[in-house]
């Protein structure tokens, strides 16, 4: 078997090619401040269409309309009611629930990093931040917004349109402008600063010796990279991890609903593995309470078989394997950046 790099691996992952790095690669890899690390470092600012650079003016406007429940069509659920800040940008429940307490089938997707994601969605619905923007408002059983009434109202709110003016010149008060400043907002949620990016750019103290054995697992024996490969710790592929929710009678189809190839019948997009502590539960449908479960989970090569992604099978991990993989993954959560709530226009 030849020699793969670290710079190969996460390439690979992404096209779904599964090569790992070898055994006896990984002392090499694995040093603080190697250059094949860089693999792992997101770049300094997200990328951003070139009709919504951001500006301190649409970040401040993005990010009222983001705690502001006067968008939905009952007022009572703003974007940060599922996406709390202190919930990891998530709402700490197996499945979301959104307006009059509707039940959602899905976990609520983290806000960190999705700034970096190539698709957005569990089901890769939705092309970027924003085009995604409008999808919870407009959605009956999340905010349930008359589209139109909210439009309306921003577009006589004095204090709404004075901030528009301010981040969009000369442009109207519409869904493009709205969908565009919550985006510009949700692209200031950036996690890059953890103890492995710390020791990924040579601090040896960043991370703890049983952290350094899970980050030699995760790119060698558990073959995580496979899949979160990259500076994001995902490849943004559609996989079916065998989740025992698959074998219900009418499982999730997850991205076979836009993309209706066999192989992606209850496929789901890899999440970042960034500030994954704070985003627990995990997978689509939040079946594992903690880190360790979702470990065990892939070390048993996951619970149902059909249709199962190739690259799911059994680990033969130990217990303190699992426990240094659990270890590593706690060392990708950044320092907590308060956020306060912003005083929203009368």
């Amino acid at each position: 078997m030849r020699r793969v790099s670290l710079f190969a691996i996460a390439t690979l992952g992404s096209m779904f090619l599964g090569q790992t790095v070898l055994a006896n690669d990984m002392n090499i890899v694995a040093e603080p401040g190697h250059p094949s690390l860089q693999a792992f470092r997101l770049p300094d600012t997200p990328p951003a269409p070139a009709n919504n650079a951001p500006t301190p003016a649409r970040v401040e406007l993005g990010k009222k309309l983001f705690f502001d429940p006067r968008l939905s069509g009952n007022g009572t659920i703003s974007c940060a009611t599922c996406h709390n800040p202190t919930l990891g940008w998530s709402d700490g429940l197996p499945k979301g629930i959104g307006i009059n307490g509707s039940a959602l089938p899905r976990a609520t997707p983290t806000v960190i990093n999705a700034a970096y994601n190539h698709i957005q969605m569990w089901d890769g619905r939705k092309r970027d931040l924003e085009d995604q923007a409008m999808g919870p408002m407009e959605a009956d059983k999340e905010m349930n917004a008359d589209i139109d009434a909210v439009i309306r109202w921003l577009n006589e709110n004095d204090g709404y349109r004075q901030l528009f003016a301010r981040a969009y010149p000369g442009e109207p008060i519409d869904t493009d402008t709205l969908s565009r400043a919550i985006a510009s907002f949700e692209r200031t949620v950036i996690s890059k600063d953890s103890p492995f990016d710390r020791w990924s750019r040579g601090d040896r103290r960043a991370m703890t010796e049983q952290q350094v054995r899970g980050f030699r697992l995760f790119i060698g024996k558990a073959e995580c990279v496979k899949c979160h490969s990259g500076p994001n710790f995902t490849d943004d592929g559609f996989h079916n991890v065998g989740l025992a929710s698959f074998g219900d009678p009418e499982p999730d189809a997850g991205r076979y609903k836009q993309v209706p190839l066999r192989l992606m019948k209850g496929a789901f997009k890899t999440p970042t593995l960034r500030d994954v502590t704070r985003t627990a539960p995990y997978f689509h449908d939040g079946s594992a309470a903690t880190l360790e479960e979702v470990v065990r989970h892939y070390n048993k090569g996951g619970e149902v078989k059909t249709n199962l992604d190739p690259n799911i099978r059994p680990l033969n991990l130990t217990d303190e394997e699992v426990a240094d993989l659990v270890a590593f993954m706690e060392a990708l959560t950044s320092p907590f950046i308060e956020v306060a709530l912003p005083e929203l226009p009368r």
